[in-house]
């Protein structure tokens, strides 16, 4: 297997530093902002990064999604702003159900306005009382004559009140269904979630009968709405594992940046004993972080269902080394670490919902068990 990336990839990550630059002007207001900044959107439809989300037949760049282009890029990205990562990624979260599930028609509808960025995407998967066991969810599909009805809540969902559409996943009958509710649909409503330790657009969405034509709005075959969900989850985990390397190797750099140049005891802090010994561990792991996800995004690309287990390792072992690193950057700076808004603080704040969202580590750590045990009792 090679250890260096193609050079596709490369130049890949050179568009987005490119978009990475421009954004870095408006980062700190952004990353500050729960609503939608709109000089961040402009910026990233006009880099062309969205079409990453889609296959070539709908303006994307592939012929299918390619997890090692997500994740490089959102490496690059998550390290310049969690608002301009989440914008590029919830396009291909929110609508991958449909790449993966929808007919001609919706995909048709939908996907090219995807890869614009003319129309904003979102899932909705988590409830009051469902979190990562999605099976107990308790928003309900129900037919009634012609049409589905769609009634239930979604909670602390990533881009509610700017999207345009949501995949929703929802009970029915004795399985799972996956449905697309444009955002003016009557009976949905939106309301703020409360606010999180790093600002980011999140809304909680009630659906008080919403009723949708089972055409237009089914993806896939009824009651195998869960497969749609693991599909996204095999595309698009890994690419959580890029976006956390984007904030360890950004934390590092500051933190080097500081040693390197800041004098305690008549020498540079990078040469005591205990601050060398926190950058080259933290270096280290963002480089083992880093191969493992590679990795894993390239297995994905050639069969992302047979390689989420590695993809939640990738996920696992990347999330808790952003903590770990950012954490460190945080003590090797002191008091420089601590002030509001500055680039450490913001990346101290960003690496903590790493490790939750998309499978927190604990949940990761039981199915990476589980999978262990069967390869070797096969």
């Amino acid at each position: 297997m090679p250890f260096a990336l193609d050079p596709s990839y490369r130049a890949l990550q050179d568009e987005a530093r490119q978009l990475a630059a421009t954004v870095e002007p408006m980062a700190v207001e952004a990353d500050a902002m729960s609503t939608l900044h709109g000089g961040v959107r402009d910026a990233l439809a006009a880099s062309g990064l969205w079409s990453l989300m889609v296959p070539a037949a709908y303006g994307g760049r592939s012929e299918t999604l390619d997890p090692v282009a997500i994740t490089v890029t959102r490496e690059v990205l998550m390290g310049t702003s969690s608002h301009l990562d989440s914008l590029f990624a919830l396009q291909g979260v929110g609508s991958y159900a449909i790449t993966a599930g929808g007919s001609e028609a919706q995909r048709a509808q939908w996907l090219p306005d995807v890869a614009t960025g003319a129309r904003l995407a979102a899932l909705g998967l988590t409830e009051p009382v469902a979190g990562s066991d999605l099976k107990s969810i308790v928003t309900t599909l129900t037919q009634d004559g012609d049409e589905l009805v769609l009634d239930g809540e979604k909670a602390f969902i990533s881009n509610a009140g700017v999207a345009d559409f949501y995949t929703v996943f929802a009970r029915d009958g004795d399985g799972y269904s996956m449905v697309i509710v444009p955002a003016a649909a009557d009976g949905l409503s939106i309301a703020p979630s409360p606010e999180v330790i790093a600002p980011h657009i999140l809304g909680d969405l009630t659906f008080e009968g919403v009723r949708l034509d089972p055409e237009a709005a089914v993806l896939g075959e009824r009651g195998r709405g869960l497969d749609l969900v693991l599909a996204t989850l095999a595309v698009f985990r890994v690419s959580v594992a890029g976006a956390s390397l984007g904030v360890a190797q950004a934390a590092l750099e500051e933190a080097a940046r500081h040693a390197g140049t800041r004098q305690q005891f008549g020498r540079p802090m990078a040469r005591l004993g205990a601050i060398a010994e926190m950058l080259a561990d933290s270096w280290a792991e963002v480089e083992a972080a880093r191969l493992l996800t590679y990795r894993a995004a390239e297995l994905a690309r050639e069969d992302p269902r047979a390689a989420l287990e590695h993809c939640s390792m990738a996920k696992l072992m990347a999330s808790e080394t952003a903590g770990r690193v950012t954490d460190r950057a945080v003590q090797i700076m002191g008091r420089w670490g601590l002030i509001r808004d500055s680039k450490i603080e913001r990346l101290y704040r960003q690496a903590r919902p790493m490790r939750i969202y998309e499978g927190g580590s604990q949940v990761l750590r039981l199915g990476i068990a589980r999978e262990l045990v069967k390869e070797v009792l096969a």
